[in-house]
């Protein structure tokens, strides 16, 4: 995007305060179109968190418009899958790009922004940066109210899944997958 509209940009550690906000605000406004309100509510909690592991690596990006966060999202070399759980042994283990789909992770837009290509470019960005660094495969766990997104950008469902958060509320997700495009 050029101009007045939103600008697009690495994250840094120091975005994490309206990073989080931003995603608060979003899967408190989104997700009730895919959850009932006690889903909504351990969601906010649970899984609209910074993953400081993704702002260190410079693996996150986020749209921000007249200097306020209004989309955001990433993707992983390393094994963790999503954030608003236990932490995992592997989580810190880099991914094999011969072998092993890098991880798109965290995908929020603020609701006064959806629906404007945010989400998509960052999808681009998302599988050019993993293309540089040898992966050739993207998987993300969708939640209900991002599959649209995903579905349209080209990526594959797998498996319907179940993850429960950290209070032991279910949500249901997708997890997905697809190649990357040549340049």
């Amino acid at each position: 995007m050029t101009g007045d509209g939103p600008q697009l940009r690495v994250a840094t550690p120091a975005d994490a305060g309206p990073i989080d906000a931003l995603m608060k605000v979003s899967a408190a406004a989104l997700f009730p179109g895919s959850y009932n309100p006690e889903q909504v509510e351990s969601a906010v909690r649970f899984v609209a968190e910074v993953d400081p592991m993704l702002l260190a690596d410079g693996t996150y990006f986020v749209f921000e418009a007249d200097g306020e966060a209004v989309a955001c999202g990433g993707w992983s070399r390393r094994d963790r899958h999503y954030a608003g759980g236990e932490p995992g042994a592997d989580d810190d283990r880099l991914l094999d790009p011969a072998t092993e789909p890098a991880r798109v992770r965290a995908m929020f837009t603020h609701p006064a922004w959806t629906r404007r290509g945010l989400g998509r470019r960052i999808l681009e960005e998302c599988e050019a940066a993993a293309r540089r660094e040898g992966f050739t495969r993207l998987w993300l766990g969708a939640t209900m109210t991002g599959l649209p997104l995903y579905l349209a950008y080209g990526f594959t469902p797998l498996e319907q899944i179940e993850v429960t958060t950290p209070d032991g509320v279910p949500l249901e997700c997708v997890t997905m997958e697809m190649e990357i495009r040549p340049e």
